[in-house]
């Protein structure tokens, strides 16, 4: 779904707007589209041969076409927000799994996006890092960033949405609050979440 809304792969139907426009439409400008879309990809997608910063500034640079020095200190104030500016010179095989995601978010914030999708945030980090990233992501809610997140965590789900949209064959199944799909007496949502 994420890839979707992002264009990484075109919809074979239907329609997805963005500020009320079609971005689905033929003509539709793509990379502008990716400039307004935040994506912090599950397995972070951070290039190896990159420093943090370089990871952090290189969509600035190439897509906005934001000079080095300023593209620089908007990736530093983001790293910054992350708790992150201190590895500044490092590379991505030197960080842990939850200062990897970070970066990735530092990133994708310095695009200053119209909206930030996350896949499957949580998956592979212990549950020190899962505590971080739901308190991250908690942060950049209070700071009014629109977010999506695609997740099988229920416990991630639950601290960090408004709405829930509970996707089954590819399909919207349920679309609720959080509180009131947990307390649905429903064998597909309960097959999906176990004991959760």
């Amino acid at each position: 779904m994420l890839r979707c809304l992002n264009l990484l792969i075109e919809p074979t139907s239907g329609s997805i707007l963005l500020d009320g426009k079609d971005i689905t439409r033929p003509g539709a400008d793509v990379r502008a589209l990716r400039s307004r879309i935040g994506f912090v990809f599950q397995n972070f997608a951070l290039y190896r041969h990159m420093s943090v910063l370089d990871n952090v500034t290189l969509a600035l640079r190439r897509l906005k076409k934001v000079p080095r020095r300023e593209a620089e200190e908007r990736a530093l104030h983001e790293l910054d927000r992350m708790e992150m500016a201190d590895k500044r010179d490092a590379y991505p095989a030197a960080l842990s799994g939850g200062q990897s995601q970070r970066v990735a978010i530092a990133r994708a914030l310095a695009m200053d996006p119209k909206v930030l999708f996350f896949d499957e945030p949580t998956s592979a980090l212990d549950p020190i890092m899962v505590r971080e990233v739901v308190t991250l992501i908690n942060g950049l809610y209070l700071d009014n960033v629109t977010i999506l997140c695609v997740t099988h965590d229920l416990g991630l789900a639950k601290h960090i949405s408004d709405r829930v949209v509970f996707l089954d064959q590819g399909r919207v199944y349920v679309e609720d609050l959080i509180e009131n799909l947990l307390r649905r007496d429903d064998p597909v949502i309960e097959d999906f979440f176990g004991e959760g």
